[in-house]
């Protein structure tokens, strides 16, 4: 597993490889301090400057996406955060923005009902929310960060 990990951190783009790293550091197969060992000198460099990508809190693939493309933009970013009375978010911007990675099983009529219940819970402690999907991520990132520094910046969409 070492051997592919390592291959892909030289041959897939960032993100991919970003992806692939947090996903075998969560189910346990590695660790950070053991990958960047066995990237020594400076032919490894950019695999390393993705090594730095990687905090091992996504719960899933679409999560180091979003997190990579918030802190791209230079937005202060917390991941897996546990807000009293509101429980973990996926991601805390800025302080005070929640924004939550929706996967097929919050299209669930148990799971829309705590959604909102959540959703409520933020508003009513001072807490912007936005809720994006996969294909909000992976298809629209520009309209996802333009809304996110939209709700930063305090506007309001008319």
């Amino acid at each position: 597993m070492t051997d592919i990990l390592i291959h892909g951190l030289r041959c897939l783009a960032e993100i991919e490889a970003a992806v692939m790293v947090e996903s075998a550091i969560r189910q346990g197969v590695t660790t950070l301090p053991y990958l960047h060992q066995r990237l020594p000198g400076n032919r490894n460099g950019a695999a390393r400057k993705v090594l730095d990508l990687v905090d091992g809190t996504a719960d899933s693939a679409i999560e180091v996406v979003a997190r990579l493309l918030f802190r791209a933009e230079g937005i202060y970013t917390e991941t897996q955060v546990d807000l009293p009375g509101i429980g973990f978010v996926d991601f805390l911007l800025e302080g005070f923005l929640i924004v939550e990675i929706d996967g097929r099983s919050h299209l669930e009529p148990r799971q829309v009902k705590k959604d909102r219940s959540r959703n409520n819970a933020s508003t009513l402690s001072g807490y912007a929310v936005l809720r994006y999907g996969y294909a909000d991520v992976v298809y629209n990132p520009e309209k996802v960060v333009a809304e996110v520094w939209q709700v930063l910046r305090g506007r309001v969409v008319r």
